[in-house]
């Protein structure tokens, strides 16, 4: 089935995929340029490029290869929790357990990609429908702007137009933007009240297990965090690390590496959960039940993002901890309250 689509005066100038994505929003931006490419999407009758500008009363014929159409990322049964919006941006408190973008073994499954898709389309009112049938467009479509782990928590930064993205990734490009994130970990950390510390440390990928990162000094790329102490505990210590690179798994590994594993890390730690009977000296759990962890993931909380506005100020957004993380919290300084 073909269809023929007007530009309105309000879409004049934006890129032709640009505006493909705003009037398919269950069909991704790289399938949409196959499309252009393939000679299936055309302006004025005329073959076009995916980049070309667009202007008020041209007309898209638009005939998409359904079959080969993807399907689009799914979304969690749960809504996202916005913490800021302004006419450029979003801020998400991302969830634990919501990958940020369709894991590579588990299309199907739910992610915050899917979720800020259905958000847009809701914004929008549009209603779910065959993915090859133009709506009447998106009033915006969400853009990642950058990721974190799939079992950490706190704040995503999430663009709504191709110019805020632009903007935003050259703030992170000139280290404008700033994240501070909460970590606990294994050990006492020496750092004296007030004072930081800079791990800088090259990272790169292990070659001896995919997905896993290393410190690579000769091969890797430059990783600096900065580290200061929030809590103390008996055998533990709560963090605050501020990422100056972006490296993958960069917190995890860096923490790693200087004797300080998150206290929930199966990849660079030595748990995959944390109980009070591992602290609690004594506790057994009631008869016939299982214990219940205090928490069963990352002990990693993306707690705060800085990035500059259009105008040049400073927007500041913080996620507060989430329950899990704040019920080991609470349970280590009943029982492991810091050394006199």
């Amino acid at each position: 089935m073909s269809f023929h689509i007007p530009v309105p005066r309000e879409r004049s100038g934006i890129e032709l995929d640009e505006f493909l994505c705003l009037l398919f929003p269950l069909l991704d931006k790289g399938f949409l340029r196959h499309q252009v490419r393939d000679g299936r999407v055309l302006v004025d009758g005329v073959a076009a490029v995916p980049s070309q500008h667009l202007s008020t009363d041209q007309v898209i014929s638009i005939d998409i290869d359904e079959a080969s159409a993807p399907d689009p990322p799914a979304a969690p049964s749960v809504a996202l929790e916005v913490l800021h919006e302004d006419d450029e941006v979003l801020v998400i408190d991302k969830p634990a357990g919501l990958a940020v973008e369709p894991e590579r073994w588990e299309r199907g499954a739910a992610c915050l990609s899917g979720a800020l898709g259905r958000l847009a389309m809701q914004r929008s009112s549009i209603a779910v429908g065959s993915r090859v049938q133009p709506t009447a467009g998106l009033r915006f479509r969400p853009r990642l702007v950058h990721r974190i782990d799939k079992d950490t928590t706190g704040v995503v930064l999430v663009a709504k137009s191709l110019s805020a993205e632009r903007r935003l990734r050259a703030a992170f490009e000139a280290g404008t933007v700033h994240k501070a994130y909460l970590a606990l970990v294994e050990g006492e950390h020496p750092l004296a009240e007030g004072e930081t510390e800079m791990i800088d440390l090259a990272i790169g990928p292990d070659r001896r297990k995919s997905g896993r990162m290393q410190v690579d000094e000769r091969g890797g790329r430059s990783a600096r965090t900065r580290i200061g102490v929030e809590q103390r505990f008996r055998g533990f210590t709560l963090l605050r690390c501020e990422p100056l690179t972006g490296r993958t798994h960069q917190i995890r590994v860096h923490l790693a590496a200087r004797g300080f594993p998150l206290v929930v890390d199966p990849l660079y730690g030595r748990r995959r959960s944390f109980s009070l009977s591992e602290i609690k000296r004594g506790y057994r759990p009631k008869r016939g039940r299982p214990e219940t962890p205090l928490i069963s993931r990352l002990t990693l909380h993306a707690l705060e993002l800085c990035f500059p506005g259009p105008d040049g100020s400073e927007c500041s957004v913080r996620a507060e901890p989430p329950a899990d993380l704040r019920r080991a919290l609470k349970q280590l300084a009943k029982v492991r309250p810091p050394r006199r």
